[in-house]
């Protein structure tokens, strides 16, 4: 597929048992649909995605078809698709589950569709953050794995590193949110015109989210992402975080503006903000609980930070893209009462 393209990216898809091959092989023409719609005159300049597919041998995990034979992997995404079973018969995939853990270690981002999040869940990431899965399996999956924030009610939850889709056809919805990541939003959007599927709910936002980098190549402060990113990025100390990566303050700081473009600061308010959007976007919450939920004691504070970083206030960003505030406004144009 790539032939001398610039591969911007390779997504691994994990074809674990009785995994759904449609989704599999779904992603992956999506993905060279993309890329193709990502052509350039010059071919050398051309982004592209490269899709790789892996299965268990034994203990291992190895590559059985990849669209870029014969280059060293590099993987940046892994995938787990639906399951074809429901997750009380799914064995348990503890090859997977390590495989994933490393990679993620390595900066791959971790993503599964439906009742993928199983074994997503099994790497021990998903402790502590949200996630989703199918309606039908998000009570099993919160039993199963009890410090997993589940939460059915979303289509995709995206934190950064971990991306997780709910329904069985939430790969179409995952797969345009990695070309649009990757590729940017004209081709997502050519994409889902050519596939003739809606766009995900984000796609026509005129905001880009905080997309952390993760492939810098720098473990410890990697590590340190992670932990920023299941905390909320409530306890940005210097000291604390140059601590936790084994590190002099001045070389923390140094080093993690090297791999992030952030200042510890600045990259913990990205974070917050991010976490602040989605709480706009998907409730009703006022405002002033919201601030105080991502840590924000002051919530003219909030505001100021919130208007700098978006440009729009809390109130102007809730009413352009508030799922929440216009299906009540739908409910309440068609008359909709609450039964006595």
């Amino acid at each position: 597929m790539t032939g001398k393209r610039r591969v911007v990216a390779e997504i691994g898809l994990a074809i674990y048992p009785a995994c759904q091959l449609s989704a599999v092989y779904g992603l992956t023409d999506m993905f060279r649909i993309a890329s193709d719609f990502a052509r350039r005159p010059d071919e050398s300049s051309s982004p592209a995605i490269r899709v790789s597919h892996w299965r268990q041998d034994g203990g291992e995990i190895v590559c059985v078809e990849d669209s870029d034979p014969g280059s060293e992997h590099a993987l940046t995404h892994i995938i787990t698709p639906p399951s074809l079973i429901v997750p009380e018969r799914m064995p348990k995939m503890t090859a997977f589950a390590d495989w994933m853990a490393g990679c993620h270690e390595k900066g791959a981002t971790l993503c599964s569709v439906c009742a993928g999040a199983f074994v997503l869940a099994e790497t021990g990431l998903l402790e502590g953050r949200q996630a989703t899965t199918h309606w039908a399996f998000a009570e099993t999956l919160a039993s199963r794995f009890p410090a997993v924030r589940v939460d059915s009610s979303r289509m995709l939850i995206d934190d950064g590193d971990i991306i997780t889709a709910g329904g069985i056809l939430a790969w179409t919805d995952l797969g345009l949110t990695l070309v649009e990541r990757l590729l940017g939003p004209s081709v997502m959007l050519d994409t889902a015109r050519f596939l003739v599927i809606d766009p995900p709910g984000r796609a026509q936002r005129p905001y880009g989210y905080f997309v952390p980098k993760l492939d810098h190549g720098d473990a410890a402060i990697l590590a340190v992402q992670h932990w920023l990113q299941a905390t909320g990025g409530k306890d940005h100390a210097v000291p604390t975080l140059a601590a936790r990566a084994g590190l002099e303050e001045r070389t923390f700081l140094r080093r993690f503006k090297k791999a992030t473009g952030y200042r510890p600061t600045e990259y913990a308010q990205q974070l917050r903000i991010a976490k602040a959007r989605e709480a706009l976007e998907l409730t009703r919450r006022p405002v002033e609980q919201i601030a105080w939920e991502i840590g924000y004691g002051d919530p003219s504070a909030f505001r100021k930070l919130f208007q700098r970083l978006t440009g729009l206030s809390p109130s102007e960003y809730r009413n352009r893209f508030g799922v929440a505030l216009r299906a009540a406004a739908q409910a309440g144009a068609g008359g909709e009462t609450t039964p006595a």
